[in-house]
Parts: structure tokens; sequence; C-alpha cells
């Protein structure tokens, strides 16, 4: 099956998001591969495990993905790959970290996109998209991150960090915009500063193993 391309142009902002649906031509491979893998914590943000894809597979997913790029994001030099991991959600939500609870962006950088793959086949579901409440931003850019982070602390700081748990909704300080579910070989591609947060409902199961949970594959794009 043919991979299916959907734009979608989110919140006030109105910045793209792709849908690519059939992306992979061989999901199934994917799924064994990080199966055979040793799955480990990688840093304090990521609520699970996480291990290297190898180079040359996120390398030719970069190139899959560069005309889309230049045509919907206006990036005619896709940007290099930066990161790529195999990754599953295993933390459960009383044990998730401050800043686990909150939105977020991965850099403020123009030229950096995240492509997240689903590669599950139980419920996987989503990726949600937000709106900070005090400056309305939905995206943080070098120019905006000082407000932005004055904002969050004083929020934090008038209404408490949020409960232990995954967020779902609108709170107190963020408004969600968008919410786009996953589906198995399903990609979804966005500008990597714009606000957002794994959606994780009662349904997605939370288990260290690979081929039952929470499978995707994070392809983050960047450079200068």
């Amino acid at each position: 099956m043919s991979m299916t391309v959907t734009l979608h142009r989110q919140g006030q902002e109105q910045r793209p998001l792709l849908v690519l649906d059939s992306f992979w031509n061989d999901p199934e491979l994917l799924r064994e591969d990080a199966a055979a893998l040793r799955l480990t914590p990688i840093g304090p943000h990521y609520p699970g495990l996480r291990a290297p894809v190898p180079p040359r597979l996120a390398e030719a997913m970069r190139a899959k993905v560069a005309p889309l790029l230049a045509t919907h994001f206006g990036l005619e030099r896709a940007p290099a790959v930066s990161e790529a991991y195999y990754s599953l959600v295993t933390t459960s939500p009383g044990a998730l970290a401050p800043i686990q609870r909150l939105p977020h962006f991965d850099g403020v950088e123009p030229r950096r996109i995240a492509l997240l793959l689903f590669l599950g086949h139980t419920a996987q579901g989503g990726t949600a998209f937000y709106r900070q409440r005090a400056t309305g931003f939905e995206s943080v850019d070098a120019m905006r991150l000082e407000r932005y982070s004055a904002e969050l602390d004083a929020g934090v700081r008038a209404h408490g960090l949020p409960a232990p748990s995954y967020i779902a909704g609108d709170t107190p300080l963020f408004e969600q915009i968008a919410v786009q579910p996953g589906a198995f070989n399903r990609a979804l591609v966005y500008a990597g500063n714009t606000l957002h947060c794994a959606w994780l409902p009662p349904e997605v199961v939370l288990t260290p193993d690979p081929l039952v949970g929470r499978l995707t594959l994070n392809l983050f794009l960047f450079d200068d």
C-alpha cells in the first residue's frame, strides 16, 4: 500500500502537521529490530525506554520526507538527522517527574523537525498539541523563550505543579488545541518548536515489551 499524506493546520498559528499513513514499506521489520535491542532509560524527559535507530535507517527516513518538508514547511534543504530512537512508554502516571507532566517543545530553532512513527498494534494514543494560556503561544522560538519561561514559572507558582498523570485535555496553564491519534505505520511530522506531549488514554498499555506496548520510532531533524 502506498503512503498517503494528509496536511493539517493547527490552532491559531496554523502550523503545518503531516499525517503519513502506510509510511514505511516493512514496519514489521522495524518492530522486530526494536524487540532485538536493549531499550534503556535515556535522559530525564522521555517517560520510558529507548534504543538508538541505525544511522542508515534514520537517513533513509529523512530522505523519504525531504520532499514533503520542502512542499509544506518551506525547507528546500531537509535538516540533517540529529537523533533517532525506538521509544517505548513504560512510566506509570504516578511515577512521572514534574517535567513529564507538562507540554514541551524540542527546541526553539526554526529548522527543527520531529517525525513520530507509531509501530504498535495495540492502542497507541497519539500526540496532543497545546497553547500556553498566559501568552497564547502554540510554538516557542528564540524571541518567545524568555516570556514563555517566565509565564510558565508564574503559572506553576499560582496553580502548583500538575498532579502525577499524563496530560489529558485542558489544564490551568495550557489549552489543548489538537489531538492527532496514532495508528500502526502512521507517522506524524511537525515542527519541533510546537508545544506538544504524548496523548495516552487509559487503554494504552504501559509495558516494557516492545511487541505489546506503545512502540514508536522518533526521528529528530535539525541543523543550523
